[in-house]
């Protein structure tokens, strides 16, 4: 792997904390784009399904306060999204490359903040055994049964190599609030979003993976900590879904943060994240 950024050393300053953007290459030779801020112990954000640095403003300002306050954060495009561009099968295994990458870039072992589907696959790293620190975990997608999830997610990638990206793409959101749908269609975006589905492959297959593994018990073996967040409002099932992971590992904690629709606060989680990584 190959890496263009050098990292600074020292306490947190106006330099440490500025953002240097660069790429990555990963074993298979996909290029990753990643913004780095900070010095000190390090958090690598892991997006869930379509954001990507370009569009997620809320990811970016809590990397920003964590870099303040001592603390490496490294925001990357997942494959085939915003200024990681990647032909091909997008699968699980390409994308914790992709993972094993940036955590290189991060100087080592790291943290994994997972959001959403986001969580499925951090949660793969660490059982894959990259050198994954913790788990700090937003609001996994894990209260469906692992049957209902294999066979949602065998449409999706059905459906992606039938090249009907915006029926995969729908398929992909006929769990969530229905307005979503809706205003993504709405969109003049649409065609890009259901383009983008192609990089969704990797979710559906982590949360298919994720969902057997909380049910059979095999997150028993990952033995780092993890904190399973969810939003004080938020949707049906995800508290369960945190108090169920937390349960599942040896050193796991469910909390509630200021958040909402999936979302969380900055301010909030960058404050939570602060004391996860330092203490």
């Amino acid at each position: 792997m190959s890496d263009d950024t050098a990292r600074t050393a020292g306490p947190p300053s106006a330099a440490a904390t500025a953002c240097a953007t660069a790429t990555v290459t990963t074993a298979r030779g996909d290029r990753v784009t990643y913004d780095l801020r900070g010095t000190g112990p390090a958090v690598v954000f892991v997006a869930g399904a379509g954001p990507f640095r370009a569009v997620d403003p809320v990811t970016t300002r809590t990397a920003e306060i964590l870099a303040a306050a001592g603390v490496t954060t490294v925001v990357y495009d997942r494959l085939g999204r915003g200024d990681s561009p990647a032909a091909g099968r997008l699968d699980l295994d390409r994308e914790l490359d992709a993972v094993a990458a940036v955590l290189d870039v991060a100087g080592g072992p790291a943290v994994l903040c997972g959001h959403s589907s986001g969580c499925a696959i951090s949660l793969r790293a660490a059982d894959r055994g990259l050198p994954v620190l913790g788990l700090a975990l937003w609001e996994a997608p894990l209260e469906s049964g692992a049957g209902e999830t294999a066979a949602w997610a065998a449409e999706i990638e059905r459906r992606i190599d039938a090249g009907d990206l915006e029926g995969a793409t729908e398929h992909f959101m006929k769990d969530m609030p229905p307005e979503w749908l809706a205003g993504a269609k709405a969109s003049p975006e649409w065609p890009a979003i259901a383009a983008s589905v192609v990089s969704q492959r990797a979710d559906a297959q982590a949360l298919t993976w994720a969902t057997r593994a909380l049910r059979d018990g095999e997150l028993s073996g990952i033995q780092v900590p993890l904190l399973a967040m969810t939003g004080t409002r938020t949707f049906p099932g995800m508290p369960e879904a945190a108090a169920d992971l937390a349960s599942a590992v040896p050193d796991g904690t469910a909390e509630t943060v200021a958040g909402a629709d999936h979302s969380w606060d900055p301010e909030a989680m960058g404050d939570r994240l602060a004391r996860f990584v330092l203490e």
